[in-house]
């Protein structure tokens, strides 16, 4: 009795989705699934994407294997609480390049009604939780962790190893640039370009 007098049963929220995994894994090809079956259902849906993100297209969100969806590029996450307003359901791709402000948005969005989906790489290319993404999933209802398929040794991969001799935290790439690892895999390519990396300089320094 004490319950039913005093939840607002009318009071209508949204919740938080938050897909993750490593590159490579599918994590925008479900992102876009997922909002065009909300569009199909004739719900009102915004896009959303770090402006950084050029790798395909300026304003579309494109997964590896080519499926697109229109969204709107932003500089920062303080942007989506803006031109999110009057949705039933915003999407966010990439969300591991937006500032620690996007957690708080995501849950502001939820709580005013809006089902709100992320997606975004859960670590980054040295395999430390990337940014604002372990307290998304933490404060999510759902979360869906997708991997994909280590090129090296066929099983799940975890980790996103970085082929590229950059230090960056964020560089935007491709398979030129990344490889999916599983952990096994990830640990041994690591040691593999340290000791490369050791040889080289070992070399420099005897033909100086």
């Amino acid at each position: 009795m004490f319950l039913e007098n005093t939840v607002n049963h009318k009071e209508q929220f949204g919740w938080i989705e938050v897909i993750c995994g490593s590159m490579f894994s599918g994590k925008t090809e479900e992102l876009i699934r997922r909002l065009k079956r909300a569009q199909f259902a004739k719900q009102r849906v915004e896009i959303f994407k770090p402006a950084i993100d050029t790798r395909y297209h300026d304003e579309m969100v494109v997964s590896h294997d080519a499926n697109e969806i229109r969204s709107t590029p932003v500089p920062a996450a303080a942007n989506i609480a803006i031109l999110a307003q009057g949705c039933d359901v915003v999407g966010i791709d990439e969300a591991q390049f937006f500032d620690d402000e996007i957690v708080s948005i995501c849950n502001d969005l939820a709580n005013s009604g809006i089902r709100v989906i992320v997606a975004g790489l859960d670590m980054d290319f040295k395999g430390n939780p990337f940014g604002p993404m372990p307290a998304l999933m933490a404060t999510a209802e759902y979360v869906t962790k997708v991997h994909a398929v280590c090129t090296r040794t066929g099983n799940l991969a975890h980790f996103s190893f970085r082929k590229a001799n950059n230090d960056n935290l964020v560089l935007l790439g491709e398979t030129e640039e990344y490889e999916p690892l599983s952990r096994a895999a990830y640990y041994n390519a690591v040691r593999e370009s340290q000791e490369k990396e050791g040889s080289d300089s070992e070399n420099k320094k005897k033909q100086e």
